[in-house]
């Protein structure tokens, strides 16, 4: 949820002369605005190294290319979360093995992943989910315990810390997507890798440009995965502004826990030493599909991620999960709703949308 027009229009004077200026160069794939946002994303995340790529889910697939995962290798990941994290698992041969989340964070459960391990495992993929970091110190631990790759799906979470440490810091790569509705997004697609491994960022390169080592070279089997300049331009306009959109997001965020503190909600919960950026406000009601109707016969906008985990999804049933295998994901995707939190809104509209979900519970007990 995003009001992306809201939003062009309050930076039209910073982009339009930048998307005008590409187009006069000629220089439309990897030219100088792609590099620039390279060099300021790494600074950002405190990474010796940033690659742009075509979006946040072949950030994935081309960091696991380029850590040499093989078919027949296990990637212990979330159930909750989008189709990607497991969908390139699948696609480059190799098996998602999924364990339960925390049910207040809704991130991977770092105990959980530890039983889960096998000769087989290669590597362990946590998603920062709704814009809070995973527990990435622990997960970096278990990791390096077992001799894994960490590899942290930050594409929601882009601005987020984790003990004071930006996304991508406890792993040994992290990627990002710039959807058009992520806290930064382009008008396009668009994706990033970030990491201190400067063999994976060398292979990332390579393979987003087929393979290529040089001029006409071909040292692997690659892709076209290129993040265009026009999106780089936009994303760097977009970049300068992360901080004060972050901020309006977190000041949403505590206004709507004020104003929803005496409701049945449950909030979201967000560890001490996290610093959450909220890509979505996720509440829980067990009620869910009707406080949603609710909302959308008001006008409110609200949404479900996700309402059906990825072990129940048909196009994963060949893993073998059955109901019942991760019962907290379950839950969560019967329960959890995003209301509104983007940098757009104003204080009156949060207002509104919490007097409404207060008017549903009033309704609620009245019924009772």
């Amino acid at each position: 949820m995003a009001d992306l027009g809201s939003q062009y229009r309050r930076i039209k004077a910073e982009v339009e002369p930048l998307v005008h200026e590409v187009l006069e160069s000629g220089r439309y794939v990897m030219g100088p605005h792609g590099a620039a946002l390279e060099e300021e994303v790494a600074a950002l995340c405190h990474a010796q190294h940033a690659v742009g790529v075509n979006s946040g889910t072949d950030a994935l697939k081309l960091t696991l290319r380029a850590i040499n995962l093989q078919p027949g290798d296990e990637v212990i990941t979330t159930p909750f979360t989008f189709v990607s994290t497991a969908e390139v698992v699948v696609l480059l041969g190799a098996k998602p093995v999924f364990v339960d989340i925390d049910p207040y964070t809704y991130n991977i459960d770092p105990d959980r992943v530890e039983q889960a391990i096998t000769p087989r495992t290669r590597v362990i993929l946590p998603v920062d989910l709704y814009g809070q970091s995973a527990e990435m110190r622990t997960l970096r631990e278990i990791a390096d315990r077992y001799g894994l790759w960490l590899i942290e799906d930050a594409a929601q979470a882009i601005g987020a810390r984790h003990y004071d440490q930006p996304i991508g810091a406890f792993a040994h790569a992290a990627t990002l997507s710039f959807f058009p509705t992520k806290n930064i997004g382009g008008a396009g697609d668009g994706g990033m890798v970030i990491t201190n491994d400067r063999e994976i960022a060398r292979r990332v390169r390579s393979l987003r440009v087929h393979g290529m080592n040089g001029g006409y070279y071909y040292e692997d089997i690659g892709y076209t995965s290129r993040l265009d300049e026009i999106q780089a331009a936009i994303l760097r306009v977009k970049l300068r502004h992360l901080h004060e959109w972050t901020e309006r997001r977190r000041y949403h965020a505590a206004l709507y826990r004020t104003l929803l503190a005496d409701t049945e909600l449950q909030l979201p919960a967000v560890a001490p030493y996290n610093y959450h950026v909220y890509h979505q406000f996720t509440v829980r009601h067990p009620q869910r599909e009707q406080l949603r109707e609710y909302l959308h016969q008001r006008g409110i906008e609200s949404a479900v991620y996700y309402p059906l985990p990825l072990h129940l999804q048909p196009a994963y049933q060949f893993l073998g999960y059955e109901v019942g295998a991760f019962p907290h994901a379950e839950r969560a995707a019967q329960e959890v709703l995003s209301l509104p939190v983007h940098s757009e809104l104003t204080e009156d509209q949060i207002a509104f949308v919490a007097e409404t979900i207060r008017e549903f519970a009033y309704a609620e007990v009245a019924v009772r």
